[in-house]
């Protein structure tokens, strides 16, 4: 394989219409792609008849014999891979065309390429993350530390990350998450000795539909909490209180759980430290419906194109 290969992974169940784009964006690379292994999770035939139908020898279907869950179907994606990086997708997002060219443009030295994304939904589009992290942040104090009023202040998504297939090789994503799948993976890996740079454009969209049900947008905050407290070891204390108060706090406000309200505070001042933004996010998450915070988000940051110049 020459170098700077790249094989395209993505995994996919019973949304045909939807992979389909997807592959067509990967295919579209101005740096071309060496292959597109599409994990089917589970018997679909009409995916597979789709994907058929594009006519591409780079387009490879994995057929998977049961349902195991989309980072199963990653892992076993990347198991079959020859090329030095690996790039996910997910099959309700896109990227634009030159994402994977200015991603390797920056990688010499790095093993985990992120980059700036476009959020778009029928309420606009946003541009996330709004900062990038230093060169010394740890990534799990990058994530939570929250440093902005608003959501997408810094973030990750699995379908920005361009991968050396080594290090996916070394550790592979968990099989046993629901949520926080790629920045415990990421968290773990940094910590290692992984080294990570982000793309300062906006390179992908991440097509945030209302109605679409997402795992990753689902409000179990005690698995968020179980989560947050096996990785607490990774964060300083604002951080860990960070994400207790705004990441484990969205939740249970969310399913207005009140029960939670002072449990979560206490957690937060006895496992970290609250910065005063901190607090005030999370009485004005309890206070304020969510449809209310969103709609305000929008406003505010709302941008009429794809920009990857904010910060």
């Amino acid at each position: 394989m020459p170098k700077n290969a790249v094989t395209v992974v993505i995994p996919t169940r019973n949304r045909p219409q939807l992979v389909v784009g997807a592959v067509k964006s990967a295919l579209a690379q101005s740096h071309p792609i060496s292959e597109v292994i599409v994990v089917v999770d589970g018997a679909d035939d009409s995916t597979v008849e789709a994907l058929e139908r594009l006519g591409d020898p780079r387009v490879r279907c994995l057929v998977l014999p049961i349902n195991g869950g989309a980072n199963n179907a990653r892992n076993q994606g990347v198991t079959q891979a020859s090329t030095e990086w690996v790039a996910f997708l997910d099959d309700d997002d896109e990227w634009l065309p030159e994402k994977i060219e200015r991603q390797l443009a920056i990688g010499t030295g790095y093993d985990i390429v992120s980059c700036r994304f476009s959020v778009r939904s029928s309420k606009g589009t946003l541009t996330w993350p709004r900062r990038l992290p230093s060169g010394n942040e740890k990534f799990g104090d990058y994530l939570f530390s929250r440093r902005s009023w608003f959501k997408g202040d810094a973030t990750v998504t699995t379908s920005s990350l361009l991968v050396r297939k080594k290090l996916l090789d070394k550790t592979p994503l968990s099989t046993t998450l629901r949520r926080h799948q790629e920045a415990d993976w990421i968290i773990r890996t940094t910590d290692d000795g992984a080294r990570i740079a982000y793309a300062p454009e906006s390179l992908m969209i991440f097509n945030d539909d209302i109605g679409r049900t997402r795992i990753s947008t689902s409000n179990d905050w005690r698995a968020s909490l179980e989560w947050i407290r096996r990785m607490k070891v990774y964060l300083s204390p604002r951080s860990y209180s960070g994400f207790v108060l705004t990441g484990v706090g969205a939740a249970a406000s969310g399913q207005r759980e009140w029960s939670a309200f002072v449990f979560l505070l206490r957690e937060a001042f006895w496992g970290g430290r609250p910065t005063p933004l901190h607090l005030v996010l999370y009485f004005g998450m309890w206070a304020f419906p969510r449809s209310f915070r969103h709609t305000l988000r929008s406003f505010l940051w709302r941008s009429p194109q794809c920009e990857g110049s904010q910060s």
